[in-house]
């Protein structure tokens, strides 16, 4: 079984879930609500930024393979 990276990387749920994991582990380790808060928003933009990334490397990637296909 091959797991689609890609695909993951730019799925909100999958970020959602690692920001609840992530808030989870903090509020167990700290038990401060304000810190698990401040963590799960660093992980969210971190989401979105990998998500933005992993977009746009597809998108030029899916542009350069048609633009070889229209010099041919």
């Amino acid at each position: 079984m091959k797991i689609d990276w890609k695909r993951k990387l730019t799925s909100r749920k999958f970020w959602v879930a690692v920001a609840g994991l992530v808030t989870g582990i903090v509020l167990m380790i700290c038990g401060n609500s304000e810190t698990a808060q401040t963590v799960g928003g660093v992980v969210m933009s971190a989401a979105s930024v990998v998500a933005y990334t992993v977009g746009e490397g597809l998108s030029d990637a899916a542009h350069t393979g048609r633009k070889e296909d229209e010099e041919e």
